[in-house]
């Protein structure tokens, strides 16, 4: 099945240069345009969208407002969105991933950049891989409201908070797996039980959440010590 692609961007230029990329992608079907927020919601809430390609800067509704009100409700397959800046240090961005966008896109990214992070958000997974991800969430973090974050951290194992900070750091679950000696399968197994105990969506909110909380401190590196099971 292809993956079902919604456009929102204030500048028809942009939207057309996205357009001739995607439509050359087999896999990647371009279903609608929308010119602001308040049409990407409207959209989305009469046809099946995988993945929401989303300005932040737009009238009537930004980018931020929208995917707060696109990822509150509830759909099935479940709808991604990926947000596009200009600009990569942006509070706007932040405000989206901490709203459950899977992730963020610089709009002088590369088409197969591009195509790459639809179908990485279609399939479920976070857009982690750019450092600028954690650079950007460490920035804002700093002055982010802890107290009502780090009581949901309560709910997890020691072994499932140590994942969670690995994961904050950036480690791949292969990475997690060999620090921790366990096996990548179990690792996703931690990674998948602690999303549900705190009611994630992906990755990236477990990276936000884990700043937020102060369970990895900005600017920290590397692993932490182990940690028993």
């Amino acid at each position: 099945m292809s993956i079902r692609v919604l456009l929102a961007d204030d500048e028809q230029l942009v939207r057309t240069g996205l357009r001739m990329i995607l439509d050359a992608e087999e896999d990647i079907e371009i279903v609608g345009e929308a010119c602001d927020g308040e049409e990407a919601v409207e959209f989305a809430d009469r046809h099946r969208v995988d993945v929401v390609l989303m300005d932040i800067r737009m009238p009537r509704l930004d980018g931020v407002k929208a995917t707060r009100r696109l990822l509150a409700a509830a759909r099935h397959p479940p709808l991604r969105v990926i947000v596009l800046t200009t600009y990569d240090l942006d509070e706007y961005v932040y405000g989206a991933l901490r709203a459950g966008a899977s992730g963020f896109l610089l709009k002088d990214a590369s088409p197969e950049q591009l195509v790459m992070a639809i179908r990485v958000a279609a399939a479920g997974e976070a857009l982690l891989a750019p450092r600028v991800t954690r650079r950007l969430i460490e920035k804002f973090a700093r002055v982010a409201p802890r107290e009502s974050e780090q009581s949901r951290l309560a709910q997890l194992s020691p072994r499932e908070r140590h994942v969670l900070s690995l994961v904050a750091r950036g480690l791949t679950n292969a990475e997690i797996a060999a620090d921790l000696v366990l096996s990548e399968a179990t690792v996703k197994t931690h990674v998948s039980n602690l999303l549900g105990k705190l009611g994630l969506r992906d990755r990236t909110q477990a990276v936000v959440l884990a700043y937020e909380s102060g369970l990895v401190e900005p600017g920290a590196t590397g692993p932490e010590p182990h940690t028993p099971a």
